[in-house]
């Protein structure tokens, strides 16, 4: 019997693609939800997204993303803050870290000027900043991602992502019957968020 538990919690299986670096330039779709889908980054009023103080510390953080990291050749592209959950379609472009790594592959362990890193400096900053206006906030362990593969898929996430506070209503993160990142619409097979 194998032990499934590592510092004494279960270990959950990677969702990320094995053999991939995501370090190297390409562009990905991430989802980043809060911890029991908490609503804390505001509500959807008329279809648009009014953000609260801590939606307003997640966009700042996310601008501030782009900024802190030049090195990295990072491209922003469309993102959206919902009540409980934050999308964005970001590039990795070429860089000095992915130059050398060409021959590496996805691996366990630290991790740094990755995708994993950047959402880990992200979550970071949200939280810090989020806990002095509500000390119980918190995101869930992990995040959700696609490699984005070609300009249809682009096109297609971009419109999902610019759509979503229209389909919140329907949306399977406020409690509707509607798809959850996608998994039923796309012409492309996306996994469903990890509950």
């Amino acid at each position: 019997m194998t032990n499934n538990k590592y510092k004494n919690r279960y270990r959950i299986k990677s969702t990320r693609l094995q053999n991939w670096d995501y370090a190297q330039n390409g562009s990905y779709f991430i989802t980043i939800c809060t911890e029991k889908w908490a609503h804390y980054f505001g509500e959807i009023i008329n279809e648009k997204m009014q953000l609260s103080d801590i939606g307003k510390i997640v966009e700042s953080e996310w601008l501030a993303t782009f900024e802190m990291r030049p090195d990295m050749n990072l491209t922003m592209s469309e993102f959206i803050i919902m009540p409980n959950h934050f999308h964005a379609i970001i590039s990795i472009g070429e860089n000095q870290f992915n130059k050398q790594r060409s021959t590496l592959k996805n691996k366990f362990g630290p991790q740094s000027k990755n995708l994993g890193s950047i959402v880990r400096g992200f979550k970071s900053g949200v939280t810090k900043n989020a806990r002095i206006i509500n000390p119980d906030f918190g995101w869930q362990r992990n995040y959700w991602e696609h490699i984005i593969r070609n300009d249809n898929e682009y096109q297609h996430i971009a419109q999902y992502i610019i759509d979503n506070p229209q389909k919140w209503a329907l949306d399977k993160l406020n409690g509707g019957t509607g798809n959850s990142v996608m998994e039923q619409s796309a012409p492309y097979n996306f996994s469903v968020i990890p509950s």
